[in-house]
């Protein structure tokens, strides 16, 4: 019998899949649990429609993610910290300070995990912080820091 699966089934198939499996198999698993649905022509336009749906829907989260990137990337965001001597920071700038400053003044609203600041930064001036909007889109934020 021919199935579509609604969910991973472990050793079987993933979601989405259309597979031929035991008659037994499908009826008395696959079927009952709602792991997966028979795959009659009407089955197989929905899946195919879904998918377009999703496909349409990833090409707009990217185009939405790089026109973020051109927008991030003409902007300055601009921190001041306590400094001590040679411009050495008390402490550092972190992450959520950053996406804290990026929503309050510019009205961005980013997660501060998705900032590639491992250590902080611990300098007075301007540093570069990549943010990674889209698996496939990396825009590079200017942060500049100056004495309080």
């Amino acid at each position: 019998m021919k199935v579509i699966f609604l969910k991973d089934v472990k050793g079987k198939g993933k979601k989405g899949e259309v597979k031929n499996v035991p008659d037994g198999y499908a009826n008395n698993f696959l079927l009952k649990q709602g792991l997966a649905v028979e795959a009659t022509n009407g089955n197989v336009k929905t899946l195919e429609a879904k998918k377009n749906k999703e496909k349409q829907e990833a090409v707009e989260e990217l185009n939405q993610a790089k026109k973020l990137k051109e927008t991030i990337e003409a902007l300055t965001v601009k921190l001041t910290a306590k400094s001590g001597d040679g411009g050495r920071l008390f402490g550092s700038v972190t992450s959520k300070q950053i996406a804290d400053e990026l929503a309050k003044t510019h009205k961005i609203k980013i997660d501060k995990r998705k900032f590639d600041l491992p250590d902080g930064i611990r300098a007075l001036g301007f540093t570069n912080v990549s943010v990674k909007l889209h698996p496939e889109v990396v825009a590079t934020v200017k942060v500049q820091v100056t004495e309080q």
